[in-house]
């Protein structure tokens, strides 16, 4: 598939805002928050942006982005919609938890009600916008169990490297977090590297021959292209990238995404103090150049079996 940059910076910048989210939401529910207000009014803002900035870039890969509004109305059979939907919901208890740190120092059960609300529309909002993929039948590579684990664990793994790194520069690090992000990241390591190994081993069941309804005749490739030059279908769902290339990015993404982050946050919880928060910081920076990277193979090493009408021997 062709790799949209707007619907890439809406699946990284909204699925990190809404791993922060539900990070904060369970610390605001079960835990005493170190810096209490300053943190709240840093990370909940923060978190806002994130998420805002996603969803307004993912209006952009529509033809009339004037009409989006209109997705919202079909919930009932579209993950899209829901996705939609979930995502204005959060902003109730994200906003109320706001509010309820600029009107008091200490919100106490307000807090807690508010936090658990943010993490469960959070967590539910991811689902929705992974389940926009894995929902689709007709794309192995994201038609698969793989998908939605992923999504949910990069999310995560995006919002806890963000509040470690958040709450090291407002000088309230905790190393209780830093070991979340760290574990978060290995969890969402492992299941990368299990999808890598899934879509490259697998192929979607239609073929050359199932496809066209020819299969019965033996062996069915294609004779005359159907067309002279690229059409739409060809452009947006016909996109391949040499594996040279997907190799080469791959590592990258596991470096910059994975390797370096994670010795980053090693560091800060053996080092503590100004070289803690550098740390920190340096593998948000670091992880936010390997999730645009992985994001971008998410979607070009999709195919669509629609490319089996143009000559593809598999999907």
């Amino acid at each position: 598939m062709h790799p949209a940059l707007s619907v890439i910076i809406f699946t990284t910048a909204s699925g990190a805002g809404y791993g922060l989210f539900v990070w904060y939401g369970l610390m605001s529910a079960f835990f005493e928050i170190s810096g209490g207000r300053i943190v709240a009014l840093v990370v909940l803002p923060l978190s806002l942006v994130l998420v805002t900035v996603g969803l307004l870039s993912s209006t952009f890969h529509l033809g009339r982005p004037e009409r989006a509004w209109r997705a919202l109305s079909q919930w009932r059979t579209s993950w899209l919609s829901r996705e939609g939907v979930c995502s204005f919901v959060t902003y109730a208890p994200a906003g109320l938890l706001t509010l309820a740190w600029i009107v008091s120092p200490a919100p106490g059960a307000i807090a807690t009600a508010f936090g658990l609300a943010l993490a469960c529309a959070s967590l539910v909002t991811i689902y929705c916008t992974a389940m926009i993929y894995s929902s689709l039948k007709t794309v192995h590579q994201w038609c698969n169990p793989y998908v939605v684990p992923n999504y949910l664990a990069l999310g995560l793994y995006s919002g806890a490297l963000l509040l470690a790194a958040t709450l090291h520069v407002l000088g309230h690090g905790s190393e209780g977090v830093d070991m979340v992000a760290l574990i978060a990241g290995i969890a969402a390591f492992a299941g990368k590297i299990s999808y890598w190994r899934f879509i490259a081993t697998t192929r979607h069941l239609s073929d050359p021959g199932s496809a066209t309804g020819l299969g019965h005749l033996g062996k069915i490739r294609l004779f005359e292209a159907p067309h002279t030059e690229e059409n739409y279908l060809m452009r947006e769902m016909g996109f391949t990238i040499a594996r040279k290339h997907a190799e080469r990015l791959r590592t990258i993404s596991l470096l910059a995404l994975f390797a370096a982050p994670l010795a980053l946050m090693l560091t800060a919880i053996l080092a503590g103090g100004v070289a803690a928060a550098v740390a920190a910081v340096l593998a948000v920076l670091l992880a936010a150049v390997g999730v645009l990277v992985e994001r971008w193979l998410f979607f070009a090493e999709a195919r669509h079996v629609v490319t089996l009408f143009y000559g593809a021997q598999a999907a």
